[in-house]
């Protein structure tokens, strides 16, 4: 998740927007730069740490006191000095900082240089610039312009604009991506988030979606987008501090992640219909299919092998990656495609090498541009998560079923297993999915937390469900041992009689995960099965469900089709490992003996 910061007025730019990068520094990062504006514009920019590119380029040196500065997560091109921002358009008119993801950058791209326009990055923010400086030259006001624009842009962003010509204003946009004004005494600020400009301003105005904001040192103008009407908005006055800012307001890393889990999904779903369409053509052309994966992106797999069958009649086999090697056989036809979220993951780059040597083609699922697993990869595909602070992955699960999901859809496609309307129709109903996960979060915040108060104190915790339930529990499960500390243990509900029971008491906690389709009557027999025993039983499912009368706690979703099950499931399954964690008195964001990224076998 890119950071945005913009500053005019009176003092120096570059200093302030360069101490402002640095408080955006836990967002995650792969590159930084900085645009001031004098007669022209002034750029330093570079890949790596911001101190690192600072000692080189001296970043706090550049003339103006107007400016924006950017901190990239790379979705886009990787890491490099000619991708990183501020991009600046092919005449010099005009210079952007952006954070979000434009799906129809192509064809703009393409359109735009047969006007003449020539393009020096990999990103798909370069056509923002000289797409707003093309309207320019039709003699556009820089405002209308911009709206013009953005009106051609499909996806999301929240943007910094500078115009040459206009060094009295600073122009800011947002559409699904963070975005602030900050307002100070005789100077005016931006940013993706508030920590950048808290030492400098706590009087914020949050940036509303399809808001144009046009930023003078002593005034402020808002307008709609699409309507162009003017809108006049109280600041708030921040009282957090430096610390609750970065966790935007949120007490822990982990509860602010989990909430930011419908943008991940949203951002996923936009990935490159270039990267679905190579990784299904790669899969039906393979005679064997394997994923690969550890942990969180594991479960992940295995909701994309329950899917791909389902759905595409497709067979594949998930292996945990450090037993790639033990038990499995790559050879010419063989296709591995490793899920990782940093790309970094030791046993998931073991198992690729292995797979490789034996003539096995690889595909990567990674959160992270130019991480070491997208060099050894022959197709390359990402989630769009943003970076992931607390050690615990929550999101990371979350994109990649979006994006399992979103392959599962089209293999089904060309294999002509669904019809191009109901791949559509799926398409439709798999976008809607942010704002219901966002209805989850609301509506089961409060059950969880008493939920968390009658399970504080446990030593166990069984989860159950059958089929794309399975790998939903196994999540669940995960998260609740990581940073609970308490046993935990997931298994298909109808393993229950082959051993499991045994350890079923009196007052036992049961956690039954019951979704939608034909499994349901089978679970609520399991239900059964353990109320029999005297489990304390949790029931988690829809409205369509008659479970009340089975279970001890309801806590009720919205409908969803079996398929999606997962994305909304999950949800109050983490929230509860948050919850019943900070009851407990530990640190969610810091499990004890865990580290974010594996990088040793």
């Amino acid at each position: 998740m890119c950071g945005i910061v913009g500053y005019i007025g009176s003092r120096p730019a570059a200093p302030l927007l360069l101490d402002a990068l640095k408080r955006l520094e836990y967002r995650g990062y792969d590159s930084a730069g900085i645009v001031t504006l004098t007669d022209k514009f002034n750029v330093k920019k570079d890949s790596g740490k911001i101190a690192e590119i600072d000692s080189r380029l001296d970043l706090a040196d550049l003339p103006g006191t107007c400016g924006l500065g950017h901190t990239r997560w790379a979705t886009h091109g990787k890491p490099s000095q000619r991708n990183a921002h501020p991009h600046v358009d092919s005449f010099g008119r005009v210079a952007v900082v952006h954070n979000g993801i434009i799906e129809n950058y192509l064809e703009i791209k393409q359109e735009l240089k047969k006007r003449g326009f020539t393009f020096r990055s990999d990103t798909d923010t370069e056509v923002i610039p000289n797409l707003i400086s093309f309207y320019l030259s039709r003699k556009l006001s820089p405002e209308q312009a911009v709206r013009r624009a953005l009106s051609q842009l499909e996806g999301s962003f929240a943007l910094g604009i500078l115009i040459r010509d206009n060094p009295d204003k600073l122009i800011a946009a947002r559409k699904e991506s963070p975005l602030i004004v900050g307002l100070g005494k005789n100077e005016m600020f931006i940013a993706s988030d508030i920590p950048a400009i808290l030492p400098y301003t706590k009087r914020v105005i949050v940036m509303h979606d399809e808001d144009l904001a046009v930023l003078f040192s002593r005034a402020l103008i808002i307008r709609n987008l699409k309507s162009w009407r003017r809108t006049v908005r109280k600041p708030t006055l921040v009282k957090w501090t430096l610390e609750m800012a970065e966790k935007g307001g949120y007490p822990h890393f982990t509860i602010k992640e989990i909430y930011e889990q419908p943008a991940a999904i949203r951002e996923t779903l936009r990935s490159s219909p270039a990267e679905i369409s190579r990784l299904a053509a790669l899969l039906l052309r393979s005679k064997r299919f394997y994923m690969v994966a550890c942990g969180t992106s594991y479960h992940a797999a295995l909701v994309g092998k329950y899917a791909l069958a389902k759905l595409a009649d497709y067979q594949s086999e998930v292996v945990i990656s450090s037993e790639f090697q033990e038990s499995c056989r790559a050879s010419a036809g063989t296709t591995v495609l490793a899920i990782t979220q940093s790309g970094e993951t030791a046993d998931t780059l073991k198992a690729v090498r292995v797979a490789k040597a034996s003539g096995a083609k690889i595909a990567c699922l990674t959160n992270v541009i130019g991480s070491s697993i997208t060099r050894e990869s022959d197709v390359v595909c990402h989630t769009h998560a943003g970076p992931e602070i607390s050690v615990v992955a929550t999101k990371t699960f979350a994109a990649q079923v979006a994006f399992l999901l979103r392959l599962a859809i089209e293999t089904a496609r060309c294999k002509r297993t669904i019809t191009s309307s109901q791949a559509r129709q799926l398409m439709v109903e798999l976008q809607e999915l942010p704002k219901v996960v966002e209805r989850v979060l609301r509506s089961t915040e409060r059950p969880v937390r008493e939920l968390a108060q009658k399970l504080k104190d446990v030593e166990h915790i069984y989860l159950i469900s059958r089929g794309i339930g399975y790998p939903t529990v196994l999540e669940g499960a995960l998260k609740l041992k990581e940073i609970t500390y308490i046993h935990s243990e997931a298994l298909p509900a109808g393993e229950l009689k082959h051993g499991t029971l045994a350890l079923i008491e009196p007052g036992t906690a049961v956690i039954a995960l019951i979704p939608p389709g034909d499994a349901r009557s089978r679970m609520i027999g399991n239900v059964e099965e353990v109320k029999a025993r005297g489990a304390w039983v949790i029931g988690l499912t829809d409205a369509d469900a008659d479970v009340g009368a089975h279970v001890d706690w309801l806590i009720t979703l919205p409908r969803t089709r079996e398929l999606f099950s997962p994305l909304l499931y999950i949800t109050p399954l983490q929230l509860l490992a948050y919850h019943t964690t900070v009851l407990r008195g530990q640190d969610p964001d810091r499990p004890r003996s865990l580290a974010k990224s594996v990088t040793v076998e």
